[in-house]
């Protein structure tokens, strides 16, 4: 009787934990923030930054928030902003200068996930 007792128990408990398992399960909507960093002494000198994750209906990040930077030219994604600058170059030295400043203030910035997920641009 003690055998059947248990696996009765052992049932419950699998069934218990599968019901635990479904409520942690619960939808989330896939959220983006595309947003723009530019020089304040320069605007026409932007970089643009994206954030994407996850969040349900209580506001909740549920999926980690992924943040990377857009190719001033290309569009494509680029890890970080210093990349944003690959393969394009400037016919004036002052040019090469802002844009090197932009990113340095980028780069320095605390924060910066907030920023991009939060923010439709930010002058540095």
């Amino acid at each position: 009787m003690k055998n059947m007792e248990a696996g009765v128990d052992a049932v419950l408990t699998q069934k218990k934990k599968e019901e635990v398992e479904e409520e942690v399960e619960e939808e989330y909507y896939q959220m983006e923030n595309e947003m723009i960093f530019f020089l304040e002494e320069a605007p026409e000198f932007q970089i643009s930054a994206v954030a994407e994750w996850g969040e349900n209906s209580r506001g909740d990040v549920v999926v980690g928030v992924d943040t990377y930077f857009r190719h001033i030219l290309t569009g494509e994604r680029c890890e970080s902003v210093w990349s944003c600058l690959t393969g394009w170059s400037e016919p004036d030295e002052n040019s090469t200068e802002k844009w090197e400043t932009l990113c340095e203030r980028i780069e320095n910035l605390d924060n910066i996930d907030e920023y991009i997920c939060d923010e439709k641009s930010v002058e540095l």
